[in-house]
């Protein structure tokens, strides 16, 4: 089973522009996510899939291994799909861009999915973690997911699900982390499939998988991602790598 990691990269940032090429204790933080994700061992290849020379020539610049996208992507999986179509590979792990602390342990639990699923039913793994803070479980930039008995997941959405109508009943509230482990064909099948209306709705693109029957598995974990979204951000993962 050949599984190589990809990590999208655009350019173009609403909330902080340009923020994959910016500096952290002197590399910027696509490079660093990229030798992170190198550095687990975990993977038969890693690639940088982007939308920019900048961020094309700053990979291979630096030894590493980039795609460039041929076409304008709405979604992470679009951009993936493209850059996969021909390569030999069966199993593509999405790791962030913008989150240079990539850990081993996480990415390991998603592969480990696919090792132990020998009957195929399983068209892609996720993360999720628990989630206790109401602050957090109300707040819409959290997304949300609920699963059946065998932790496939049944929906993912912006509000609090399932609402909490009877308390004290021993419900659990997980966020979604958005790192993906997909089966090549759910990738290929995803690029060529519309978006409905659910996906339009809550903006979420694994909503297209579970629309058109593609089945989800999620993995419970403790891991916290540290991701780059603002210039507050970066500021604390500057901290984080002078104390390490």
């Amino acid at each position: 089973m050949k599984i190589i990691a990809v990590i999208p990269a655009r350019y173009a940032s609403t909330r902080f522009p340009a923020k994959l090429l910016q500096d952290l204790g002197g590399k910027t933080v696509i490079l660093r996510t990229y030798e992170a994700t190198v550095a687990t061992k975990l993977f038969d290849d890693v690639f940088v899939v982007t939308d920019s020379d900048l961020i094309f020539d700053e990979i291979v610049s630096h030894g590493g291994k980039a795609i460039r996208s041929i076409k304008e992507h709405e979604s992470g999986s679009d951009r993936i799909a493209e850059a996969v179509e021909n390569l030999a590979v069966d199993i593509v792990v999405n790791v962030q861009g913008d989150e240079p602390f990539t850990a081993a342990e996480p990415l390991q639990e998603l592969i480990q999915v696919f090792r132990n699923d020998t009957e195929n039913k399983v068209d892609l793994a996720s993360l999720m973690r628990e989630i206790t803070n109401e602050e957090e479980i109300n707040n819409p930039n959290n997304v949300k997911v609920v699963v059946d008995q065998s932790k496939f997941a049944l929906y993912f959405s912006r509000s609090v699900i399932p609402y909490p109508r009877e308390v004290n009943v021993g419900v659990r509230y997980f966020q979604h982390i958005g790192i993906y482990a997909f089966r090549k064909q759910a990738l290929l099948d995803f690029y060529n499939l519309p978006m409905k209306s659910l996906e339009a709705s809550e903006k979420l693109e694994q909503l297209r998988y579970l629309e058109f029957g593609k089945r989800i598995k999620m993995v419970e974990t403790t891991h916290v991602s540290i991701g780059i979204d603002t210039a507050e951000d970066l500021e604390k993962a500057n901290l984080i790598l002078r104390e390490r």
